[in-house]
């Protein structure tokens, strides 16, 4: 019977997994922007408005700044509201899932990588995450699937330093703004295979951490661990409140290498006690919230100042 109800968990969390394939909320995202905002040099604030007034929901950005909001201060709501589009258009029905695993895989044809712009209707949900395999008891580990978020934001970052036209940068933007704080997301950039999950656990989602549905599981709980407000001034409270990164890695500009250390806190900090063999459900002690707390506000913090100077070299 015990055997029987882990089967039926498990079955239930993989059936989940694309409703909580997102990293970093709303308020993660947000706030990864706020802290990029603030180190953007005053051309780049100005090249990045230009692009963002392209993006089809611009005026129902413009719409949740709150009235009375000065100028700059606007710009930058904007900018922040900005770092969320990728997951919004998950919701919208006038996009549509393409791959296999309700999209979460991509498909084996050329729209997988393509990059056309705000014509492209499709979400690319395998565009936010490198499920970079691991194992902890010597299962056989499964190839990356490609397209992936390294090999987006390289493609990205590319055309933001091209002479490609404006309506192109300013979808590639968008995508930077949220692919650069997903890649931070340690459970973005990994997949622990074991004999339960032999193609892999998909970044946690399948570890579940509730008995009903698997929710929350170890994916989300990840995302939501800063907090889960939607407002850009929820955002810029919890920027203020993160610590300056350490310069040495702030410096960083290579996505891959930045995927690394997502990668190598995945197993360090994620998957340890009481995270064990299987996919729970698992209760997490108040010592293992606060290290996650913890790291999840230092690797938002690199995010954010690794975006700026990402934008401040090569937006042109």
């Amino acid at each position: 019977m015990n055997r029987l109800r882990q089967f039926l968990a498990v079955g239930l969390c993989l059936v989940l997994l694309s409703a909580s394939s997102t990293a970093w909320n709303d308020l993660g995202h947000m706030t990864v922007a706020y802290v990029a905002y603030q180190h953007l040099t005053a051309k780049t604030r100005k090249r990045v408005a230009k692009l963002l007034i392209i993006n089809p929901r611009y005026k129902e950005w413009v719409n949740k700044v709150p009235a009375g909001t000065s100028a700059a201060e606007k710009d930058m709501m904007i900018f922040m509201l900005a770092a969320t589009w990728p997951d919004e258009i998950k919701g919208d029905p006038t996009y549509q899932n393409d791959g296999p695993d309700n999209g979460n895989r991509p498909p084996n044809d050329p729209t997988a990588s393509q990059n056309i712009g705000y014509s492209d209707h499709l979400k690319h949900k395998y565009w936010h995450f490198i499920d970079t395999p691991f194992t902890q008891d010597g299962t056989t580990l499964g190839a990356i699937p490609d397209p992936n978020a390294a090999t987006r934001i390289a493609a990205f970052r590319a055309t933001l330093a091209s002479a490609s036209p404006d309506p192109l940068k300013s979808y590639d933007l968008v995508w930077l703004l949220h692919l650069v704080g997903d890649v931070h997301q340690p459970l973005h950039a990994a997949s622990r295979f074991t004999t339960l999950d032999p193609d892999g656990d998909a970044g946690g989602n399948a570890v579940c951490l509730g008995p009903q549905n698997c929710r929350p599981s170890l994916h989300s709980f990840w995302d939501d661990v800063l907090g889960t407000g939607k407002k850009p001034a929820d955002a810029v409270a919890a920027g203020k409140k993160l610590h300056a990164p350490n310069a040495q890695l702030a410096k960083i500009t290579s996505e891959q290498k930045w995927i690394d250390e997502s990668f190598v806190l995945a197993q360090s900090k994620a998957y340890v006690s009481p995270i064990m063999d299987g996919n729970g459900p698992f209760a997490l002690t108040s010592a293992y919230q606060k290290s996650a707390k913890r790291t999840a506000s230092q690797r938002i913090a690199l995010a954010g100042v690794r975006l700026a100077n990402l934008l401040n070299q090569e937006l042109q």
